[in-house]
């Protein structure tokens, strides 16, 4: 299975009789599904039904959708402000004759503003609604290509987080390795401090087990280990299953975090540290791409 991105982009033309138009969609990355609509004026109906497609394709991100379309001028007429013109007819005589000016000509006047209205053909409403239909297998179409750019972005994030996983995988086997080697590590310490300290015979080889065992069980990461290699194989899971993963993998990265945190917290030695400090490194890298799927 690919995974999806939440950021994608395309276009695509079409027409229909008088009609042209170009779709336009665009996302990037969101925590719900946020979708944004810019259409002409009525085109309203078009909208709810490019709302319900989104919503039945698309999960997460924001995504912002812009419809351009044009008419023909064949369709186009012109209309007269009659009541407009009239006052300005009145105004402009008035004003001649009190100021003796020459009277204000007929083309001045109609160039005025909103003198001259631009009106569009109406259509019946079995035309709107063909057009209408026109419009959405249009988009449709390219709601398609835009999903597929989702999914090729996807693709190559899906990439990415396996080789992260892997990687967390190796410092999570390291660990491991250095975690088996801490028991026999700390008791050598304690034994050389102890030396230094008191004579030999001061303290008895059973105190001395004691003491190493305690110091042993709180630096004991066994598991913070257990549970990172399960967190690893969950992530591979997730990472190649069904549907939409963005919020688990991002929720299985706060896992991640919390014991690697803690591993580094009880690491009784330096070797161990840099490895988790390493580890810590390499789930921050994770984190960053899981912001990007759906």
């Amino acid at each position: 299975m690919t995974l999806s991105s939440m950021t994608g982009f395309a276009r695509a033309a079409g027409q229909w009789e008088n009609y042209r138009w170009t779709w336009e969609i665009k996302s990037v990355n969101g925590r719900n599904l946020d979708v944004r609509c810019r259409m002409p004026s009525g085109f309203e109906a078009v909208e709810q039904m490019v709302r319900k497609s989104l919503k039945n394709m698309i999960a997460r991100g924001s995504v912002n959708v812009n419809l351009q379309l044009s008419r023909d001028s064949s369709h186009t007429t012109f209309r007269v402000n009659q009541d407009m013109l009239d006052v300005l007819v009145e105004v402009a005589i008035e004003t001649a004759m009190e100021n003796h000016l020459p009277q204000p000509s007929l083309d001045a006047l109609m160039a005025i503003r909103d003198v001259i209205e631009y009106v569009e053909t109406e259509e019946d409403e079995q035309t709107v609604k063909t057009r209408n239909q026109a419009l959405k297998t249009s988009f449709d179409a390219v709601l398609n290509d835009f999903k597929a750019a989702r999914e090729t972005e996807g693709s190559a994030i899906q990439a990415v987080l396996t080789g992260f996983v892997d990687e967390i995988e190796r410092l999570v086997i390291q660990a491991d390795g250095l975690a088996r080697e801490m028991p026999e590590l700390i008791r050598s310490r304690y034994m050389d401090k102890v030396s230094a300290l008191l004579d030999d015979t001061t303290i008895t080889p059973e105190r001395l087990a004691q003491e190493v065992v305690l110091l042993a069980t709180k630096a004991d990461v066994r598991e913070e280990v257990d549970r990172l290699y399960a967190h690893v194989t969950a992530a591979r899971a997730h990472i190649t299953a069904d549907g939409q993963v963005g919020r688990k993998l991002d929720f299985l990265t706060q896992e991640f975090n919390r014991e690697a945190n803690t591993l580094c917290s009880k690491a009784p030695d330096i070797q161990l540290t840099n490895v988790g400090l390493s580890l810590k490194t390499a789930i921050d890298q994770f984190r960053e791409q899981v912001q990007n799927i759906e």
